[in-house]
């Protein structure tokens, strides 16, 4: 008989499991009965923490939320340029270190007030420089938008990073469409270089946002 106590199950240690095995199975393999697998429970006990598989993706994505920002300090010196740079390149980086991350983070609701300091910082840094509320929540949204709906594509070519899925090959995609040039030749902007195709659009957004509101 063993004496070694079993480490008791809690809503973080349900979301890390499944953050774990996320990069193994994905989206589509992550159940509840393999992540009661993964901690050695049946998965009814999961309900006791989780009402539906929804609720844990809630938990999920903001675990990868309190993850992201942790040690990060926001500098107050930032100009809203450089905070949506660092803010969309800090998640892209984050959701692309899980397998469908993007997936996970879109739509899901989190489960806890902590994004709320960041999010004050961000809206107080942008209405200081001179928009309005509403125009800040504009504009952060749409960049965040922007990042979540890029690397969601990303990872359809790329499921991790130095991973890349069947059917992807630029050339053969260009002689299958040797017919049409400009489309064929289009091939390699659009699923190769994804570290310039990001900031280069990204850059496209901030400014857009800036020509929109006439705000330097």
């Amino acid at each position: 008989m063993t004496t070694k106590r079993r480490v008791p199950l809690d809503r973080k240690r349900v979301a890390d499991a499944a953050l774990n095995l996320l990069n193994e199975v994905g989206l589509e393999g992550l159940t509840l009965s393999a992540i009661g697998r993964e901690l050695g429970v049946k998965a009814p006990a999961l309900y006791w923490h989780f009402k539906d598989k929804q609720a844990l993706l809630d938990e999920m994505a903001t675990e990868m939320y309190r993850r992201m920002v942790a040690g990060t300090p926001l500098d107050p010196a930032d100009t809203w340029q450089k905070r949506l740079r660092k803010a969309n390149h800090g998640l892209r980086e984050t959701l692309r270190g899980y397998r469908d991350g993007a997936k996970v983070f879109s739509g899901s609701r989190f489960t806890g007030i902590e994004h709320a300091e960041q999010m004050e910082e961000n809206l107080s840094l942008f209405t200081t420089a001179g928009f309005t509320l509403t125009q800040a929540v504009r504009a952060t949204a749409t960049t965040y938008l922007y990042t979540i709906g890029f690397v969601t594509e990303e990872q359809g070519v790329e499921p991790l990073p130095d991973e890349r899925r069947a059917g992807f090959d630029i050339e053969e995609r260009a002689r299958m469409l040797a017919d049409f040039p400009l489309s064929a030749a289009a091939g390699a902007e659009i699923f190769a270089d994804y570290e310039r195709h990001f900031d280069e659009g990204l850059e496209l957004v901030i400014a857009g946002i800036a020509t929109r509101y006439g705000i330097d």
